[in-house]
């Protein structure tokens, strides 16, 4: 069936009248998700499109998460709008948010509600559900204490499914041995905060007011540096980001030498998505440790 017709019935269904795309233009995506642009009837929409089967549960996930942070009226976040499946695919459907160009305030803005976002806690680490960080899945177990969750729930998961699909070798693996044994000297003592967990680069835009939104979460309740360390990956942010994230929520001591640590979890995501140079990335991290 032309996904089209699937997602003209989510909508009427959703807006309990008969909704009708008129035009669409795709908009891009990558290895998981197909995205466009409709114009219907009522107004225009953004479409997210994947294999239900690849991925399960991976939008109720991402409308759970997004509306997560929506909740905390801390930072703009698209609307979610619907999800649901067709005959195959499974679909997200989002409001449309016009792009525009920064403000002169928008890295204090940004950096300001990030950490506004970040004081938002809870009395564990992890989430009440899993999630995905990109198509690999996210355990959020709960924990205690930072620790537990960054060794058991981040890198072991990570280190066990690259050791199981042949990404990694025993070299690395001692590596990581060797910065378990010293991971309660690195992290200091913070309470869960709230955070994307996927805040690099591509997942902020500007709307027509010059003002951030933050897009496609893996939201949990981790160590606030982890959304931090991300920010640096890929690009990075504006250095003005950090200066005025410093000024809202102070970080304790030895931050920025932290970073790298938190990143980690990101890299070996990658190496299990992509492989390659990702894994000399995460050798040196370890051999600098």
């Amino acid at each position: 069936m032309n996904w089209k017709l699937d997602v003209e019935k989510l909508l009427t269904i959703r807006f309990e009248s008969k909704v009708e795309i008129i035009n669409h233009s795709y908009v891009g995506g990558g290895s998981i998700n197909e995205t466009f642009r409709i114009q219907t009837n009522i107004g225009d929409f953004f479409v997210k499109k994947n294999s239900s089967a690849l991925y399960p549960l991976m939008f109720d996930n991402e409308a759970l998460g997004i509306n997560i942070l929506g909740e905390t009226d801390e930072i703009l976040v698209p609307e979610v709008i619907t999800h649901g499946k067709g005959t195959s695919d499974a679909y997200l459907i989002l409001n449309f948010i016009e792009s525009g160009n920064m403000s002169n305030e928008f890295w204090e803005k940004f950096a300001k509600q990030i950490a506004n976002l970040h004081r938002h806690t809870s009395n564990i680490f992890g989430l009440d559900h899993n999630n995905y960080i990109g198509s690999l899945n996210q355990s959020n177990k709960n924990h205690n204490n930072w620790i537990d969750f960054f060794r058991e729930e981040r890198l072991i998961f990570q280190i066990k499914m690259a050791r199981d699909n042949g990404k990694i070798g025993n070299d690395i693996i001692n590596m990581f041995d060797g910065f378990f044994l010293k991971l309660d000297e690195i992290f200091p003592v913070e309470p869960p905060a709230l955070i994307h967990g996927d805040l690099w680069s591509g997942n902020y835009m500007v709307n027509k007011n010059g003002e951030p939104v933050i897009i496609d979460p893996a939201v949990y309740y981790g160590n606030r540096e982890m959304d931090l360390g991300m920010t640096q990956l890929f690009g990075g942010f504006s250095a003005e980001f950090y200066k005025f994230y410093n000024d809202f929520f102070p970080l304790e001591n030895g931050w920025k030498d932290r970073l790298d640590y938190c990143n980690l979890y990101p890299l070996m995501v990658h190496v299990n998505l992509f492989g390659g140079g990702y894994i000399q990335s995460v050798k040196s991290i370890l051999k600098r440790f």
